[in-house]
């Protein structure tokens, strides 16, 4: 008994001593630690780096971590001479962090989240709780430089002369507020500290969020020169504007369909505005046209391994849906039988609800269930398919001419390919052509609805839905339609 009473005290000393190791570890993640003084995964190979922020709490967190392996990939692929860092919240999945690191060549550093004291200001997005994280790119003091992103850039070319920079450089978008999206900073821990410093005393912040905060603690940024790069490879010293060629607004693009920044390289484009118009989300193009320049260079990095399981899944069902509906017509017509004087408005109220809610719901519930960022001509293609599923469902039950309740599923299919058009000399012609083309459209979609509402009608009169009880069906091929 003395060796067994041993033996558990024995494991019970090495449980409490592996609980205390973790709670001395819990409790070192509850204070703001640099990042630097953490631990890397890998070994620093570069003078400089490339660095972006991940951060959970939004209901879009997959499709940023989506975002940011392609910018990171995409980076790799032009060989650039910097390291890849991504500054992730602790609470950011362990697998995605071995993800990044393993498979795209990422230094992950782990920190914990800022305090935002701004989250109770009139104007402040929520979603915009957690981008004061970005300050802690002024603590990756092992970098002489750091060129700090947000996940919606994408990359035409090789920026590393921004290296060159000086102690804070960005780009002002609009003609008064620099944009935070990109800019280029020494990394100090006295410049970290001090941002620290001023959250907890306040700093007038316009937003909320990183975008006002930055602005605020470097208001003069307006006033400072140019950034061209010494051709001999030397770092300047200060503060600099980056010419428009290293964020070029994605809307800039829309209005002549082409790119006219005559200041500086066309290095990098930016997608600000709309967060539901995203590059990364399938629906975004043709909508909005550059959003295929993002996805080809998905499609040239990461891939879609991710999202092409469920996108089969979903043309078996479709398939299946469209095989089930066809066989099951004829004995849905059966049904179609008898007309007598018995009316129930009630009944056939309730009936003509549904009928159209199900005609509605197919032309939406397609949209929510495709992946959000699979590549947008699979992702229209699958919602073309589901919607024509499901109104084959619609038009079989209830009886209705297929092509009164496709005309939407028409219109949809001819608005994409004018959009999609690639001859249109500038955006005005085409936004003219996507109006011109609704314009002509109306009078055939509300001729649709009319003769669709009254065929919807002639069926519950006839009383296709509910025959009487005690009679029997008529007989195996009957059809009062043929």
């Amino acid at each position: 008994m003395a060796f067994g009473d041993r033996k558990i005290n024995t494991w019970l000393l090495r449980f409490l001593l592996l609980l205390l190791l973790v709670v001395c570890k819990t409790a070192a993640y509850g204070e703001i630690r640099p990042p630097q003084q953490q631990q890397l995964k890998q070994e620093q190979r570069h003078r400089n780096a490339y660095a972006t922020m991940m951060y959970m709490g939004t209901p879009r967190d997959y499709e940023f971590y989506v975002a940011i392996r392609v910018m990171i990939r995409s980076l790799a692929r032009l060989h650039v001479d910097a390291d890849l860092v991504v500054i992730a919240s602790v609470d950011v999945p362990l697998r995605w962090v071995h993800a990044l690191e393993q498979e795209d060549g990422a230094k992950v550093v782990r920190v914990e989240n800022v305090n935002n004291p701004y989250k109770n200001q009139d104007n402040f997005d929520r979603r915009f709780k957690l981008t004061l994280n970005k300050l802690y790119a002024w603590s990756l003091v092992d970098y002489d430089r750091v060129v700090m992103l947000d996940a919606d850039n994408l990359f035409l070319r090789k920026p590393d002369e921004l290296f060159q920079c000086g102690q804070f450089c960005a780009v002002f978008i609009n003609p008064c507020i620099f944009h935070t999206g990109l800019f280029v900073l020494q990394p100090s821990m006295t410049v970290f500290k001090d941002m620290l410093h001023q959250l907890d005393i306040g700093l007038d912040n316009s937003d909320g969020a990183d975008q006002g905060f930055i602005g605020g603690y470097f208001p003069d940024l307006l006033d400072k020169p140019m950034f061209y790069p010494p051709a001999n490879g030397t770092k300047l010293e200060g503060s600099y504007r980056l010419p428009l060629g290293y964020q070029m607004d994605a809307s800039y693009y829309y209005l002549r369909l082409r790119w006219n920044v005559p200041c500086g390289p066309n290095s990098v484009i930016t997608f600000p505005g709309a967060p539901w118009l995203k590059p990364w989300y399938w629906w975004s193009w043709p909508v909005l046209p550059l959003g295929i320049q993002w996805h080809e260079q998905r499609l040239q990095s990461l891939g879609y391994g991710a999202e092409m399981p469920m996108a089969f899944i979903q043309c078996i069902v479709y398939l299946g849906i469209i095989a089930v509906t066809r066989l099951a017509r004829p004995s849905l017509s059966k049904l179609c039988y008898r007309q007598t004087d018995k009316s129930n408005s009630l009944i056939q109220a309730g009936l003509k609800l549904i009928a159209i809610w199900s005609i509605l719901a197919a032309y939406v519930l397609p949209f929510f269930i495709i992946p959000c960022t699979i590549h947008p001509l699979l992702g229209w293609a699958l919602y073309l398919v589901g919607s024509f599923t499901l109104c084959s469902i619609a038009i079989n039950a209830f009886m209705l001419p297929m092509l009164h309740v496709l005309s939407p599923w028409l219109g949809i299919f001819g608005v994409l390919l004018v959009m999609a058009c690639p001859w249109y000399p500038d955006g005005v012609v085409r936004a003219l052509a996507v109006f011109g083309y609704a314009f002509c459209c109306a009078p055939f979609a509300w001729t649709s609805l009319v003769k669709l509402m009254a065929s919807l009608q002639l069926s519950l009169e006839r009383e296709v839905f509910l025959p009487r009880l005690g009679e029997s069906l008529p007989p195996s091929g009957f059809n009062k339609l043929y």
